[in-house]
């Protein structure tokens, strides 16, 4: 059982991160065969493999059956083989193998980069990683890096330049300034909205919203650019608990994400 689990978990990551994969699992095995009911496997684009329908010839098959699927963009598949038969094993028994395949998802290329690891950004990331996204939590200090969890579509980053850090992003980020405060969201936001992002934001309140159109206004930023960014970030729901601004936030940015696409 626990290695069925292991490989449940491994798919859920593989979803979350958008890499095509093939779950195989055995529906019914009659006669002498080399794994039960209920084993499972994984097979991924990249090759990776993990559990085991029974190894040896019936593995071997059910692997090139299942990277043929995914060539093919195929649908899920219930394959019934006779082992000595159809695979030319000795033992003379019969499985049904049932093929599952998972497509890159189209949403595993959303990216969100977070700056600040503070009580808002921890508990954002935790409403965040079961989706299909890729998240970045970038932060100057590590304590507060080291208490995001661990989760196979979050890196957290430590933060040394802001302009840095923003250059490294692709343009379909959505950007997120949730630092310690409006003078070091500046140059976060300064940095952004001199390129083309697909979302800008920055917690706080209107008035701080009104003192960084003001910064931004002397740092030379249009005022085309200045109105693009969101600030209050997140629907205006909830209390000011993190975990209730974190909810707000989070169905903000789908909301974002949604009208975008």
């Amino acid at each position: 059982m626990g290695i069925e689990l292991s490989v449940l978990e491994e798919c859920a990551a593989l979803r979350r991160e958008g890499i095509a994969h093939v779950l195989v699992t055995v529906v019914s095995a009659r006669g002498s065969t080399p794994q039960d009911v209920g084993a499972k496997m994984l097979v991924d684009s990249r090759d990776r493999i993990a559990g085991t329908v029974g190894g040896g010839k019936v593995e071997a098959a059910a692997i090139r059956h299942a990277r043929e699927l995914l060539d093919r963009r195929a649908g899920p598949e219930l394959q019934i083989w006779n082992l000595q038969r159809d695979i030319g094993m000795t033992c003379g028994g019969e499985m049904q193998l049932f093929f599952e395949p998972h497509g890159e998802s189209s949403q595993a290329g959303w990216m969100i980069a977070i700056f600040g690891a503070g009580h808002v950004a921890q508990a954002l990331v935790r409403v965040l990683v079961p989706m299909e996204c890729r998240i970045l939590c970038f932060d100057s200090r590590p304590e507060w890096l080291a208490r995001l969890p661990a989760a196979a579509n979050l890196r957290p980053l430590p933060l040394e330049n802001a302009s840095g850090a923003v250059d490294s992003l692709p343009d379909d980020a959505f950007v997120l300034a949730l630092t310690q405060g409006h003078a070091t969201d500046l140059p976060v936001l300064r940095r952004a909205l001199e390129r083309n992002f697909r979302f800008v934001g920055a917690i706080g309140s209107k008035s701080k919203r009104a003192t960084l159109e003001r910064e931004l206004r002397e740092a030379g930023i249009s005022p085309e650019k200045i109105a693009n960014f969101q600030c209050p970030l997140g629907l205006p729901i909830g209390s000011n608990h993190p975990q209730e601004i974190a909810v707000s936030i989070a169905a903000g940015l789908i909301q974002a994400r949604d009208q975008a696409s």
